[in-house]
Order: structure tokens, then C-alpha cells, then sequence
């Protein structure tokens, strides 16, 4: 159940047969050779498996690193690969390596290969590193035992530039891509991928992969029929005007970034903490959207600002209120063979306060407890609308409609909050689990809304110290 994929490995073509679900990190281990890259988690968190992928985009080609240990093998199909062992195939050590010996930025040395390589790709301005910090490009990177002091000091002695690619791009071009395995597809359209939905049903879609790789490494799933839509440039489309944003269902959050800050600031620092660099240059707005995770971080934020996501199945187009899309836990309305083209996200009047809260054990790299969302709207003093939403709290992201009651026709005061904070206990029933008890989710869904009116009234003290 295999099919032919063709890729560039440190500029030669490389053509190996794949299953749907094999990964890059044992093609690489146990095919290639490639032992640099190590298998940490397999999950995605620790970074140990960081490599580089390249794919055009018009005449240049974009690199973004990714985690090997959740990328199927057909995902490769068309691009370019880097390891760390790319980085001193001449004999000589990379600026990154050498800089990582001379500040002692390795001890046992498993962790050192991930951090090199999202190092070096922020010495080559990959996907997400453009004016990051140094802490930001390896917070997808985890080490257990040199302590980040003399990595980072690596980091900052290399300075961020950009590659010369013009080879490997001519390369790239004459690569033809594979839509099919015996068991993938890869279509190359959004018309494509919905024909291929009605005659393969209940075909399973993957984007980035970042949660279905679990699924194979934890669970040892056998997923099917697997229709992989990375190569779907009209699925990849950022349109932003007057009214909104409207995301195509595979642009990766990285890519949506920028366009989701210029929205509203706090959208862009919710990015910023989901997963780490290498989990935002592979999982798509839709990809989190179709999943439908209760503790998925952007369903809350977008439900808060009013989006509606487009659904298609064949040529067929329905437009549904985000919200409405998550149904219980692990179902949405979504019909057989329907898949989740767009989201549309309208643009917050200047009237609107916006603030989106994550809250979380670990502040990079990790799942949230909580995580709220507030649009509320305050004309001559008084509420005329409340959108508020949250995530972690029920079997689905969901609005709060007993605090937007307590909200709406109210004035904007303390009085009006403390009644709105105290109604999120007629909305939700939070589970008790390992990031958080139904107690404590209360509890801090309540703070935010404080925390939102002590923020607007210039008073956070109090907030913070019980005042």
C-alpha cells in the first residue's frame, strides 16, 4: 500500500516508496541513515526531530521547520529537505554549530541536532523567524540538561539573513509532484480534493498533521485512505479588506499571523503560543477548526469575533456561524465528504473591546487550561453587545450566554461585571483533568472577565492583589 515520492535531499532527487502514514523521521533513521535527527516525544513537543522543508512559492523557495516524528513521508512529495547533517556536508561546521561548541550549548547532545536546525533556520529567515527572538524560534525545542543560557547565546551570535536558493529552486521545478499512493492522494486543488471526497468516502484529510500524527505514533492507528491537501494553493489563500479576514482552510498558522495580529493584536499573541514554531509551520486554521478539540486554541477567539466557516461538499456551499459547527464533544455539523473550506472572521469595530486570554501550566509550547475569548461592545456607557467564548471549559469551544445576557442593556461597571462573572457558572460544567479542576476553570474564567473590566478601568492592582 505504498506510492512513489520524490523529493530534493541536499540537492539530489530522492524517489522512495511510501505508505500514507510512514514518517520522515524513520525514512530518515533507518533508510537514510540520517541519525542526527533523534525521536525525543514523537509527538511533536520536543523538538529533537526538527528538520527543514522547502517548497516554492512562485520563483524562491520557502524553508520552515518542521517536526520529522509527525510528518508522513507523501508530505515531502515536490519539496526540499534539510537535516542537520546538510549543515556540514563540505566537512565544515555551520556559524550555528560552531557557535553551539564555543558557548557550550550541549551536554549529552540528544536535544543539540533540533536546536541547530531551528537555529539555522532562522539564519536562513525561515517560515515564522522574521523578527522573532531567539526565544521564540526554539521554544519548540526542549532541553533537559545545559540549561538555555548559552543556547540562546548561540542563537543571538548568528545573525538572521536569508538563502540563495536559485539552485535548488530549478530543482524543485523539475521535480513532478505525485497526486496518488496506492493508499493517498494529493490533490493539487480545492476541486480536486472534493471530487476525490465524493468517490473516496469517509477518506480521512490531513493538513499539518500536527494532531493526526499522534494518532499513528501513540495510538498506532490505521487511518485508511488518506487525502493530504498541503499542495492545495487555493486552500492557502489569506484575503484581508474592510470587512474581515477570510482564511483558506490549509493556510498554516504562521502563515496567518501577521494577518490575524493586524486584526487584533491579541489574535497574534494567541498565535505566538500555540505549540511551538515547528507546530505553527505545519497546523492549519482549518485543520484546528475541522479537529474539534475543546482545548483547541483558536475555535474560542474566532466564535468571540463572530466567524463563520464555509463548508463544501462536491460543488455544494453552506456558510454556518462558527459556533454552530461544534456540536458535542467529537462531532460537528459537518455532512459525509464535507470538509471545511474557509473561515471568515469580521473586523472588530473600534467601539469593541477585544481580549483573548490563554492560560496554561507551561507559557510556551503547551495545551490550555483555559483559554477565553471577550468582544464586548460599550456605547455612552452602556453594553449593546457581548460576544464571549471559551475553550477548556465544556465538550466543545462555547459561547457564554448567561454572561452575555448579564451583560447586554447593562452599564459598563463593576456591578455589571461581577453579575456577568458569577452567571459562567449557569454556562458551563468543566471537567476536572490533568491541566486544570472544574474549580479552578471556574474560578479563572470568572478572573478574566474581572481582569478585562480592572484593564478598562486603569485599576489591575486590585485584580492581582485581591483588593
Amino acid at each position: 500500500m505504498t506510492g512513489t515520492v520524490r523529493f530534493l535531499l541536499d540537492g539530489a532527487v530522492m524517489e522512495v516508496e511510501a505508505a500514507a502514514t510512514d514518517s520522515v523521521l524513520d525514512l530518515l533513521r533507518y533508510k537514510l541513515r540520517r541519525t542526527g535527527t533523534k525521536e525525543g516525544c514523537a509527538e511533536g513537543d520536543c523538538g529533537a526531530c526538527t528538520v527543514l522543508l522547502g517548497e516554492l512559492e512562485g520563483e524562491a523557495v520557502a524553508w520552515r521547520a518542521v517536526n520529522a516524528c509527525i510528518l508522513f513521508v507523501p508530505m515531502l512529495d515536490g519539496k526540499a529537505l534539510h537535516t542537520v547533517e546538510s549543515l556540514s556536508a563540505d566537512g565544515k561546521l555551520h556559524p550555528v554549530q560552531r557557535e553551539m561548541v564555543d558557548r557550550h550549548g550541549s551536554q549529552c547532545g540528544f536535544c543539540t541536532p533540533g536546536f541547530v536546525m531551528s537555529l539555522y533556520g532562522r539564519s536562513i529567515g525561515a517560515a515564522g523567524t522574521l523578527d522573532a527572538p531567539v526565544a521564540d524560534v526554539i521554544a519548540g525545542n526542549l532541553c533537559r540538561c545545559t540549561g538555555y543560557g548559552p543556547i540562546l547565546d548561540a542563537g543571538e551570535a548568528v545573525p538572521p539573513g536569508e538563502s540563495d536558493d536559485a539552485d535548488v529552486a530549478a530543482l524543485l521545478h523539475g521535480i513532478a509532484r505525485q497526486d496518488s499512493g496506492n493508499n493517498w492522494f494529493a490533490p493539487q486543488s480545492a476541486d480536486e480534493l472534493a471530487a476525490l471526497l465524493v468517490v473516496h468516502s469517509g477518506a480521512l484529510i490531513v493538513a499539518g498533521a500536527t494532531d493526526v500524527g499522534l494518532w499513528v505514533t501513540k495510538q498506532y492507528r490505521d487511518l485508511g485512505t488518506v487525502i493530504f491537501i498541503g499542495n492545495i494553493a487555493d486552500l492557502r489563500v489569506v484575503a484581508e479588506d474592510a470587512q474581515g479576514l477570510t482564511l483558506g482552510a490549509g493556510v498554516r498558522y504562521t502563515e496567518a499571523k501577521a494577518a490575524l495580529a493586524r486584526l487584533h493584536p491579541d489574535l497574534g499573541e494567541l498565535v505566538r503560543r500555540i505549540g511551538g514554531l515547528q507546530v505553527r509551520n505545519s497546523g492549519t486554521i482549518g485543520g484546528n477548526i475541522a479537529n474539534g478539540s475543546p482545548i483547541g486554541d483558536m475555535p474560542p477567539a474566532l466564535i468571540a469575533l463572530g466567524a463563520t466557516v464555509t463548508l463544501r461538499r462536491g460543488d455544494a456551499r453552506r456558510t454556518i456561524p462558527l459556533e454552530s459547527f461544534f456540536l458535542h464533544y467529537g462531532v460537528q455539523d459537518r455532512a459525509p465528504d464535507e470538509f471545511v473550506e474557509s473561515v471568515h472572521v469580521p473586523r472588530p469595530s473600534p467601539e469593541t473591546i477585544v481580549r483573548i486570554v490563554k492560560l496554561s501550566k507551561r507559557f510556551d509550547s503547551d495545551i490550555s487550561a483555559v483559554c477565553g475569548a471577550f468582544a464586548i461592545t460599550v456605547d455612552q456607557g452602556r453594553v449593546t453587545a457581548a460576544r464571549i467564548a471559551f475553550g477548556g471549559m465544556a465538550g466543545t469551544p462555547a459561547r457564554a450566554p448567561a454572561c452575555e445576557a448579564a451583560l447586554i442593556g447593562q452599564p459598563w461597571s463593576e456591578d455589571t461585571i461581577e453579575a456577568a462573572a458569577q452567571a459562567l457558572a449557569s454556562d458551563y460544567t468543566p471537567l476536572t483533568d490533568a491541566r486544570g479542576s472544574s474549580a479552578y476553570r471556574l474560578t479563572v474564567a470568572a478572573n478574566l472577565l474581572r481582569r478585562l473590566w480592572a484593564e478598562q478601568s486603569g485599576d489591575v492592582t486590585s485584580v492581582l492583589t485581591g483588593g
